[in-house]
């Protein structure tokens, strides 16, 4: 297979066509990969919760935000990274590219092996300090440390699945995901209700579906023709490694203020019992379906953005974050309605089916659902202008965005709680969303004013264009 032949297959270019249609075709495997994901994220919490029971299901929920830290920080050096990327292959700089990578890979391998002792040898202490009941301490504890001691293939997925959606290839990241959730489904009956192996089954699974994942993705970045790296390609350039710190850092300093904030809300969410706690993890768990199509959306914008702004098309910028907010609205809406009339029996296959602890937890846990599910729009505005920004190489100004969730969902957890109780905490994720969202919106607006527009046509002449391919597609 030629190399022309074999780069259609396995990349894409965002820079000509249609810019709702390119959204639409690169998010929708990102979708669906990111539903097979959280399919097997609702199966862990499913068998935990029915087989083990509330207690076993708290204890994953008492520690959520800490597992999340951890992901969030390889997450965003691997997405920070890849903007760095979709520039160089919407310039056509394919030499640069496989540099960027090459490098990428050694600073991904330092962070993944720091992180990995760091939170090997914190766990117990982060346990203590997050208020984690005694009686379900011991089963969050031996959790974590399988996960942990999985950080670096965790690393080495997101990498290679962004290095493939920075060259516009949605495609195997999908596969890859589809291949994992399988693998993990199959792998929870059995090391959980087979073997009895109890929440360290479910972690066992979850660290083998992910090395299967990130096989796949290595295996097909080897068969792309512009990625095929020499000797040459790893030389290491300071002034290279620290490009993309300055893109991968803001973004993995904002995923983890993110999470602290939510640490310190698991805290007091800890103290108001493992009942509590339980209906707020089955709720969080569902989060996930509930944002699965914002983090696709969002995974588009970037490379969209990042993509064209290489090559120098800032109007398509501007016409791309119109439509794709948009889209964004019209999917939050339908998954409100959604959530709304079902959620309550979704909910019900996470929980116990008893007429005490489990009823109670689930009452809780849908009232919970049916606040987010009301201002989910907020929330998809948030995923697509922060995407936007962060394509268009300033990772800083979503970093500071993070800064005002972490103010709003810690400032709402420490003081609703003192007038509202319980129910104060279940409004706190709803004011992270708006504060980010406050930063955000303006922050695009005087950005996008600043770029300078390209000289290619005249603006009649190119929205004239588009409309016209638009209308053929």
């Amino acid at each position: 297979m030629g190399q022309t032949e074999l780069q259609k297959k396995d990349v894409k270019t965002l820079t000509e066509g249609a810019p709702w249609k390119l959204l639409l075709l690169f998010s929708l495997p990102l979708m669906a990969g990111n539903i097979f994901q959280q399919m097997y994220t609702m199966v862990d919490t499913a068998v935990v919760g029915k087989v083990l029971g509330v207690d076993a299901l708290a204890a994953l929920g008492a520690v959520d935000w800490l597992n999340w830290l951890t992901l969030g920080i390889i997450q965003g050096f691997a997405q920070g990274f890849s903007i760095l990327m979709a520039q160089k292959f919407g310039a056509g700089e394919y030499g640069k590219l496989r540099q960027v990578i090459t490098n990428a890979i050694v600073l991904a391998a330092v962070c993944a092996a720091s992180l990995t002792l760091i939170s090997e040898a914190a766990v117990g202490a982060v346990v203590s300090l997050l208020r984690t009941p005694q009686e379900i301490r011991p089963i969050s504890m031996a959790y974590l440390r399988i996960l942990f001691a999985g950080l670096p293939v965790v690393m080495v997925y997101n990498l290679a699945a962004a290095i493939l959606r920075a060259l516009g290839n949605g495609r195997k990241p999908l596969i890859a995901m589809v291949i994992a959730s399988l693998t993990n489904i199959v792998l929870d009956f059995l090391f959980v209700m087979g073997f009895g192996w109890g929440v360290q089954g479910a972690a066992v699974a979850t660290l083998i579906a992910q090395c299967f994942s990130a096989a796949y993705c290595i295996r097909h970045i080897r068969r792309i023709e512009v990625l095929r790296l020499g000797r040459e390609d790893w030389k290491l350039e300071g002034s290279l490694c620290g490009r993309l710190m300055t893109f991968g850092l803001p973004m993995a300093f904002q995923n983890t203020v993110i999470s602290v904030g939510g640490m310190i809300v698991q805290t007091i969410v800890n103290g108001f019992g493992v009942t509590f706690i339980a209906g707020l993890t089955a709720t969080n768990k569902l989060y996930g379906i509930l944002e699965v199509a914002a983090t696709s959306y969002g995974y588009a914008m970037t490379t969209y953005a990042g993509q064209n702004l290489g090559a120098g098309k800032i109007r398509r910028i501007r016409r791309g974050m119109g439509v794709g907010t948009g889209i964004a609205i019209i999917t939050s809406v339908g998954i409100m309605a959604a959530m709304l009339g079902f959620g309550r029996w979704i909910l019900a296959w996470f929980l116990p089916a008893d007429a005490g602890q489990g009823m109670e937890a689930l009452d809780i846990a849908y009232r919970y659902l049916s606040i987010m599910a009301v201002f989910l729009p907020v929330l998809y505005i948030l995923h697509v202008t922060r995407s936007c920004i962060q394509g268009l190489g300033n990772t800083v100004l979503p970093m500071v965005s993070g800064v005002a969730e972490f103010v709003m969902r810690t400032g709402a957890a420490l003081l609703l709680p003192l007038s509202f109780g319980e129910n104060g905490i279940l409004y706190a994720e709803i004011l992270a969303w708006i504060g980010a969202d406050v930063i955000l919106i303006p922050s695009y607006f005087y950005m996008v004013r600043r770029l300078p527009m390209e000289e290619e046509r005249s603006m009649e002449e190119a929205h004239s264009m588009e409309e016209k391919h638009s209308m053929e597609d």
